[in-house]
């Protein structure tokens, strides 16, 4: 059984260096498309992760960086659909001072068990979620968190290319899954 991957990018979206999109020139991984990257809004935001998640189906996994993991926190509360897991990759803190005031509906950031199997990757310098913020999210979701070292946003800046490590993340995942 083939595993569908969505990913589901953060403010303004993740252009053409980014790990995520560069993933989704394989074959099966497709991206969640949200209608307002710059001034995105929570409601729509998990509307639209429920409509890609339904047409996808129960077996997918889903990809996320920065406030597309806060925003999949929000629709892990909200829906009846299942997944198999999620790569939460660089939640960003939409609580704390600072955040840009183009995405503050997205607090405050739901803090229990997700419904899904879940890895949480964080940097040691991310400008967006202290280290102890990300392990306090992985720690509230039920999720492993792995520490990525000095690795900024995990974006494009980061200078990841494919991302390699993730990939092993991903392909862990759900290597796990097919022997349940």
């Amino acid at each position: 059984m083939e595993v569908n991957v969505l990913t589901a990018p953060g403010l303004y979206g993740s252009g053409p260096l980014h790990w995520q999109t560069i993933w989704e020139h394989t074959a099966g991984i497709k991206r969640i498309h949200q209608q307002d990257w710059d001034r995105p809004e929570m409601t729509e935001w998990v509307k639209t992760i429920e409509a890609a998640v339904a047409k996808a189906g129960p077996d997918v996994v889903i990809a996320a960086h920065s406030l597309g993991c806060i925003a999949l926190a929000h629709w892990a509360q909200q829906t009846r659909l299942r997944i198999k897991g999620a790569l939460m990759v660089a939640p960003a803190d939409a609580e704390r001072p600072g955040f840009p005031v183009a995405a503050r509906g997205f607090a405050p950031i739901p803090m229990s068990a997700l419904p899904f199997k879940s890895i949480v990757v964080s940097s040691t310098n991310d400008q967006y979620a202290s280290l102890e913020r990300a392990r306090s999210f992985a720690d509230a979701w039920g999720s492993r968190f792995v520490n990525a070292g000095e690795k900024g946003h995990i974006n494009a800046d980061s200078d990841l290319g494919e991302w390699p490590a993730g990939q092993v993340l991903l392909t862990e995942l759900v290597r796990d899954w097919h022997t349940l």
